[in-house]
């Protein structure tokens, strides 16, 4: 036979369990939520950073042969050149 004591200590306990769980389960979550988005903008920058790299060994590659310089700030830059080529290619 319980006593209304041991009833109220189990019942608290119990109630206490439930609550605990709920709090530690949100916990949980945030923290997996957190890293997940983390990765996602880690691996994003890296998406990026290969599509930069991408693009500038085609860039390299496309004026290599011709030997045209498009960097602006290259002393040896000729304007005229940079727009016939692109005049030529469309």
């Amino acid at each position: 036979m319980a006593t209304p004591t041991t009833n109220v200590v189990r019942w608290s306990a119990l109630v206490g369990g439930i609550f605990y769980g709920i709090f530690h389960q949100s916990t949980l979550q945030a923290k997996y939520d957190e890293k997940k988005a983390a990765h996602a903008v880690h691996h994003r920058a890296h998406l990026i950073e290969e599509a930069k790299k991408a693009y500038a060994a085609k860039k390299a590659e496309k004026t290599a042969g011709s030997g045209l310089i498009t960097d602006i700030e290259d002393p040896k830059f000729d304007l005229e050149k940079v727009i016939e080529s692109w005049t030529k290619d469309s």
